[in-house]
């Protein structure tokens, strides 16, 4: 079709320029669909949606298996990138995206690295989809650097130090206290916590499949963690549904992450231990193995690291305190 009102910059960009309006730059390469799409965009004012769109995509990708076999955790992280591409290029044509794309959409997120992350790996994800749809033939978003999270914004969990174990014991409401006690006791990641239905406690352990790993797990109760789930079951009045969530809401509903992530975040801010998070229960509970004298595979036994290298890195900190202590009484 015969375009009007198109002017070449003499660096060769191509301009949309008509009197009366802002000069507007179209991006795409001329001769191209994308092209097309642009031009049409800008002279009626309108949005152009192609048939094959990522909102189109990413529709028929929920309801493939690459969507239906995720964890849940997995699909709430997709969805809020997923949500983030509907809003920026929904309407767009798959067909258009090029890896200088991608990475300006990574880099556009660069001052919150895991979301920025996560755009790639969303983007790589979708491609593949519209490869088996016959969509496009390659997959440009594959092969993007990961953006390394700059030193001054990394923060460390800090583990929890006995004063601040004993106050939120003390002083903690009771559901903030069993979230606590899963969290130390369980040596799991805080995603696994809101999973545990009242089936997976049979009055000794608990039981789990591991969202991260798929690993499968039984994990003894400590003391504390048995009298927390104890309490919490004597508290509902009768012998609860194996289905039901131990952790719910006031409704009486699951408690999902985010949930628990807030309760838990008051609680703490409550109590003046805003700085001891989540994560770092579960550096805590490996602390507790290590200073019961517990080697690396009995750590790894409850706490499923797939690796020994995270194990070291949590227990190496409690076993220098032990044989610091040790050395002091030798020395005295």
């Amino acid at each position: 079709m015969v375009k009007k009102y198109l002017w070449r910059h003499p660096s060769g960009r191509i301009y949309f320029r008509k009197k009366g309006m802002k000069l507007i730059r179209i991006d795409a390469h001329e001769g191209t669909e994308a092209f097309d799409q642009q031009y049409w965009e800008i002279l009626t004012g309108k949005r152009f949606e192609a048939k094959t769109s990522w909102a189109a995509l990413m529709d028929d990708y929920r309801t493939s298996d690459r969507w239906t076999s995720l964890k849940p955790r997995t699909r709430s992280d997709y969805d809020r990138v997923m949500d983030y591409l509907r809003e920026k290029i929904g309407t767009r044509d798959v067909k258009a995206l090029s890896r200088s794309d991608v990475i300006a959409a990574q880099k556009a997120n660069a001052h919150r690295t895991r979301f920025a992350n996560y755009i790639p790996q969303m983007l790589v994800v979708l491609c593949e989809h519209a490869i088996d749809l016959g969509w496009i033939q390659n997959n440009p978003a594959k092969g993007v650097r990961a953006l390394k999270t700059p030193t001054e914004r990394k923060k460390e969990h800090l583990p929890w130090p006995d004063w601040a174990v004993d106050k939120f014991r003390a002083e903690a409401k009771p559901l903030p206290r069993l979230i606590f006690e899963i969290g130390v006791g369980s040596v799991q990641r805080p995603g696994d916590w809101v999973g545990f239905r009242w089936g997976d406690y049979d009055g000794d352990s608990l039981t789990l499949r591991q969202n991260k790993t798929d690993k499968p797990l039984v994990l003894p109760c400590t003391a504390n963690l048995k009298a927390a789930l104890d309490c919490a079951k004597a508290s509902l009045g009768a012998v609860p549904i194996a289905a039901r969530s131990i952790l719910i809401t006031r409704d009486g509903n699951p408690m999902n992450y985010n949930g628990m992530s807030h309760l838990m975040l008051a609680e703490r801010q409550r109590l003046g231990l805003e700085a001891y998070d989540l994560h770092a229960l579960r550096y805590r509970g490996v602390m507790e193995l290590a200073w019961a004298g517990c080697d690396d595979d009995e750590i790894a036994a409850y706490s499923g690291h797939a690796t020994k290298k995270m194990v070291i890195k949590y227990a190496g900190e409690a076993r220098q305190i032990v044989r610091a202590r040790q050395a002091r009484e030798k020395r005295q």
